[in-house]
């Protein structure tokens, strides 16, 4: 029994603490832009925080990774509770949505680049003998997989995911009130995405790729 809840653990020990990291600063992003928007909702309920617990969903927090997690897949997904907008603080409402939409994905990428570079540091400073250097090396592969993952899969056009904001904020008028008619599907269209395993489809090969890189800059150091 042992033997198979070990290398659960270590998983979890491995994913979790990135993956908090990237979904609370999704999170965040979105409510720091609402509130520079004009937008004091996110603030007030206290959600202009960096302390995980207040972003925390039960389903996509808790439930969506964790099944991934032991399901050994290797595409892990999960999402922190989303930030509550109000776009009537907006001078145009439908613009406004979509700059709060695109700050999460952008902080996504932002910090996939950032531990991609901390990565590269600690390939040259880091030695293999310290008693951290597996922990420290794969948080910051995991921090790059999982943020890639992250601002990606938030860009798919179907609302609630920021990608179908960003779409209904982009179309023209009559076509966008249409588009937006979809969200009251889209946690099923997600669902059934993640079950069928689409993400995995479009997103497996750059993750292949990034992955192979970052492994050939451990076995080799970085190339001149």
């Amino acid at each position: 029994m042992l033997e198979r809840i070990y290398p659960l653990l270590e998983n979890a020990l491995y994913i979790i603490p990135p993956l908090l990291v990237a979904m609370v600063l999704h999170e965040v992003a979105h409510a720091y832009i609402a509130y520079r928007l004009g937008d004091p909702t996110a603030k007030n309920l206290n959600r202009l925080n960096l302390n995980p617990i207040v972003h925390i969903d039960p389903i996509w927090t808790l439930l969506v990774p964790g099944l991934l997690i032991l399901s050994s897949s290797p595409f892990v997904f999960g999402a922190a509770k989303p930030v509550p907008v109000d776009p009537r603080y907006f001078k145009d409402p439908r613009r406004g949505m979509m700059w709060v939409a695109i700050a999460g994905p952008i902080i996504n990428f932002i910090l996939a680049i950032i531990s991609a570079l901390l990565f590269f540091l600690a390939i040259l400073v880091v030695p293999e003998d310290f008693y951290l250097a597996k922990l420290i090396f794969t948080w910051l592969v995991y921090s790059v997989m999982i943020n890639l993952v992250l601002g990606l899969f938030n860009l798919l056009p179907i609302p609630p995911l920021d990608g179908g904001r960003i779409m209904v904020g982009i179309l023209p008028l009559k076509l966008a009130i249409k588009y937006a008619q979809i969200e009251r599907f889209g946690f099923i269209l997600v669902i059934a995405l993640i079950y069928f395993k689409v993400p995995e489809m479009f997103l497996g090969p750059v993750l292949d790729w990034v992955q192979k890189m970052l492994f050939l800059i451990a076995s080799n150091g970085i190339p001149a």
